[in-house]
């Protein structure tokens, strides 16, 4: 059993950080050209459709979003379930040469990103990935970091980030949840 501990941002704050991401991908990239945004299956894709947004209001001009489905690149996959369930990715561009900025909503071991990486890959050759994560709450397993951070938030291994987005759960927030022992 979980129950929330914090509120670590509201929907006000999720705009403001993904706004910021938003304009630390222009700057980084120099504008929108070759720029793609690739969502990672569940709440990574509202968020990169919110910053594809973003961007366009910004620049001017719109960029490509994808969605990216890891399930069978997960090293965890027979601890999930018994049959997963296996979404379509659906990328209707090249990613060759490509600046690819993957999207999730938390980053914690780096093993879904992995994964992404994995995926990707099979895909094409991009130019580059960049990682944006709404929430980086540390922990990694792997030697992985992401290059746009809407918070950093130091959590313990017994805690869970959750993010909670209209799209998906019908709240906007980002909660710590602690279990209950």
């Amino acid at each position: 059993m979980m129950k929330e501990k914090a509120q670590i941002l509201d929907a006000q704050g999720i705009q403001r950080a993904l706004t910021r991401i938003a304009h630390e991908i222009i700057e980084r990239n120099k504008g929108t050209e070759n720029l793609v945004l690739i969502g990672i299956r569940r709440r990574g894709v509202p968020l990169a459709n919110r910053l594809a947004e973003k961007i366009r209001q910004i620049e001017g001009t719109s960029v490509e979003v994808g969605i990216l489905d890891i399930t069978l690149y997960r090293d965890d996959l027979t601890t999930l379930a018994y049959h997963p369930v296996v979404h379509r990715t659906e990328i209707n561009f090249p990613v060759k040469d490509k600046i690819i900025v993957l999207v999730d909503d938390v980053i914690y071991t780096g093993r879904t990103i992995r994964a992404a990486l994995d995926a990707l890959i099979d895909l094409g050759r991009p130019e580059v990935i960049q990682l944006a994560a709404l929430i980086d709450r540390g922990h990694r397993e792997l030697p992985i970091r992401a290059d746009y951070i809407g918070k950093n938030v130091p959590t313990s291994r017994k805690e869970e980030v959750s993010v909670r987005l209209n799209e998906t759960d019908g709240e906007e927030k980002v909660i710590i949840l602690e279990s209950i022992e």
